[in-house]
């Protein structure tokens, strides 16, 4: 079988980007088991509850739902079991020193297959208030007006210009 080439997207998080600022963001690899490639390839899978924390100096990443395999045997998987990160030890060390300082959590943004190896985008986040959340969405909502608004005029000039 040809290995798979570019970037496709299993699953993301917007309930993240809705809740955090985002502040970097960081590719890693995670170590899986067969089964979970598996159910990973049929979009099996929930970021909503997953969270990445330090354990012994690795990040591990905690509450990835992927659920079982429908076509495994005995040897299924757990589908919220701890999952291992894989990182450069550099780019560990900056994470580390970014969390130690406080008010800035690691979570999971997307998941997906990069030329056929399961990868998470990661992101450093800072939690929003909820009248950070209100002035997102009300300035989403005025730059959607505004395009809708520039579209309409534009269309009007081009048919006048006939």
């Amino acid at each position: 079988m040809a290995r798979e080439n570019g970037r496709k997207l299993i699953a993301s998080n917007k309930k993240a980007r809705h809740d955090y600022t985002i502040l970097k963001t960081y590719e890693a690899g995670i170590v899986l088991a067969g089964t979970e490639v598996k159910s990973l390839r049929e979009g099996r899978v929930s970021l909503v509850d997953a969270f990445a924390q330090e354990r012994d100096g690795e990040i591990m990443l905690y509450g990835l739902h992927i659920a079982e395999y429908g076509y495994g045997t005995w040897t299924n998987h757990a589908p919220r079991r701890t999952r291992k990160l894989l990182l450069n030890r550099v780019e560990i060390a900056r994470i580390l020193e970014k969390l130690r300082d406080g008010g800035i959590t690691l979570v999971p943004l997307s998941m997906y297959f990069c030329n056929g190896w399961a990868k998470v985008e990661l992101g450093l986040a800072k939690g929003k208030k909820s009248y950070d959340k209100r002035q997102a969405l009300a300035e989403r909502d005025a730059n959607r007006e505004i395009a809708r608004e520039l579209g309409r005029r534009l269309k009007g000039r081009a048919g006048a210009g006939r």
